[in-house]
């Protein structure tokens, strides 16, 4: 994730409250201070999986011509995607197949068929992986048609490039090693070895709200779990979403604290000198209205964290977007 945004909160209205009060559900179990994690990591890839993708809509030919970006898709024949392969619920790997399943994997598979009409999922996007010091600039040197990366929106990034959406809303949650107490609230990470994500959202917000705590920055989620694992680091903030799916995956972690502490909304990042960000708010507005988005949510973070899917929030409705 990245920086904390400046946001017109109220914006968000019901369907802010909405994503946050539902993961809010899954941080509560038998222990207070750990997520209600259920199941699987995430889809498998399967038939049902790539079905849920195929049943979403396709764009009309009309539609795909009166715009260069998507035009451009549809004549190669994939979407060449920035992103991860190893992040539980948003985008992971599966190793038998080498499909890619999750929220995030998912809905740059649904644009895809959108603007191709392919129905083979593996091969709708190539994948280059990206860290948060990169993804602007593969954007902006089109080594990548579009990010999906839980990518924050903020009006800093939103000058390099272009947003759709959002089409998520989460925030900062904290994870600690199984077993500390110690830790149950922002607060107490001052004084505190805190891991997070270089230029991630999070860092910032660490030293904001708890302005004593030594932060630790790493390039990826796995080498911030690793630190809290071997106690390197009392503590990892990030999105409480990627947090969940590590300690469902790791039981030597626990996320804490109930509900996040910030707000996050995330977009699809775009190149900004392309046509691209009016055709792909309109993909997701259709994918909102005809039921697919909440579909994907149910396959993925759904298989997590109970209860309904949330409201998509509104498009447009942060600043840079």
């Amino acid at each position: 994730m990245p920086a904390q945004p400046t946001l017109s909160r109220r914006a968000f209205g019901a369907s802010a409250v909405a994503v946050v009060a539902v993961l809010a559900l899954g941080a509560c179990s038998s222990s207070k201070n750990s997520p209600s994690i259920d199941g699987n990591v995430g889809a498998k890839a399967g038939s049902a999986y790539d079905s849920l993708i195929t049943a979403a809509p396709i764009a009309s030919s009309g539609d795909v011509d009166a715009n260069t970006w998507a035009k451009k898709i549809k004549a190669q024949g994939y979407l060449k995607t920035g992103g991860t392969d190893s992040g539980p619920l948003f985008s992971i790997k599966d190793l038998k197949t080498g499909e890619l399943t999750g929220f995030d994997a998912g809905l740059s598979q649904m644009l895809a068929h959108y603007i191709t009409g392919k129905t083979d999922v593996k091969g709708l996007t190539k994948l280059t992986i990206t860290t948060v010091d990169t993804r602007e600039t593969l954007l902006q040197n089109n080594s990548v048609d579009a990010v999906f990366a839980t990518y924050s929106i903020t009006p800093e990034r939103a000058t390099k490039v272009n947003f759709a959406g959002p089409y998520y809303q989460s925030g900062d949650a904290i994870m600690v090693k199984k077993g500390n107490t110690s830790i149950k609230s922002v607060s107490d990470l001052n004084g505190k070895t805190v891991a997070t994500e270089s230029n991630s959202t999070a860092a910032l917000q660490i030293k904001k709200l708890a302005p004593s705590a030594k932060v630790l920055l790493f390039k990826e989620d796995a080498q911030c779990v690793a630190a809290v694992q071997q106690g390197r680091a009392d503590a990892y903030v990030l999105d409480q979403g990627i947090l969940i799916g590590d300690a469902q995956s790791n039981p030597a972690v626990e996320v804490v604290g109930g509900d996040p502490f910030t707000v996050d909304p995330y977009g699809i990042g775009l190149n900004k000198d392309s046509d691209a960000k009016a055709f792909v708010n309109a993909f997701l507005q259709k994918i909102y209205d005809s039921g697919d988005w909440a579909k994907l949510w149910k396959a993925t973070i759904g298989t997590v964290v109970s209860g309904n899917a949330p409201t998509p929030p509104k498009l447009g409705s942060v600043d840079g977007s």
